[in-house]
């Protein structure tokens, strides 16, 4: 069996240390340090700031940061079920600057599928475990009727993704604690 090496990049970012993880040719994950389901992200893995994959992610989230829209994707490579597979492929074309909810994944994987319907909760399991945060933007993602609901590194930090993306999140509903 071969072993692939892991490599990893911290990048300091506006909203904390970026955690960036690659096979060597792709990207595997990225996360902000301490976020929820991303404790274990470097574990075997190797610091390697000067992999091409790390200036393609680091010139992608230079761009974003700037509160502008990247042209490009960096080449993915998230790791996980069939389902998710699918849930995250739909967040990928969500467009900058732009929101969708939970139910709305859920009808188009229903869809997809040839099924009559399809658990937002269950999306919303696979959003919220979405290995490639910010690149694949769960952020962008809000519950019926506008309410923002969670995010792995926290409601303040998807908040603030929005609005890099000049979205105005006024118009949505923070949950009351």
């Amino acid at each position: 069996m071969i072993q692939l090496t892991n490599y990893y990049f911290e990048y300091k970012s506006p909203i904390g240390i970026l955690i960036i993880t690659s096979n060597g040719d792709s990207i595997t994950r990225l996360g902000i340090n301490g976020q929820k389901y991303f404790d274990n992200a470097i574990d075997g893995a190797i610091i390697n700031n000067g992999l091409p994959i790390f200036s393609d992610v680091i010139r992608w989230l230079d761009i974003y940061f700037r509160g502008e829209k990247p042209t490009f994707t960096p080449k993915l490579a998230p790791e996980g079920s069939l389902f998710r597979q699918k849930v995250w492929n739909i967040l990928i074309g969500i467009p900058y600057g732009e929101v969708i909810t939970y139910g709305y994944i859920a009808k188009l994987i229903a869809k997809c599928d040839g099924k009559d319907r399809m658990s937002a909760q269950a999306v919303g399991g696979a959003v919220g475990h979405n290995p490639i945060s910010i690149i694949i933007p769960c952020h962008r993602v809000i519950g019926t009727n506008g309410n923002l609901t969670g995010f792995a590194s926290g409601l303040d930090t998807k908040i603030t993704l929005l609005g890099l993306e000049n979205i105005d999140i006024s118009k949505f509903h923070k949950p009351s604690i």
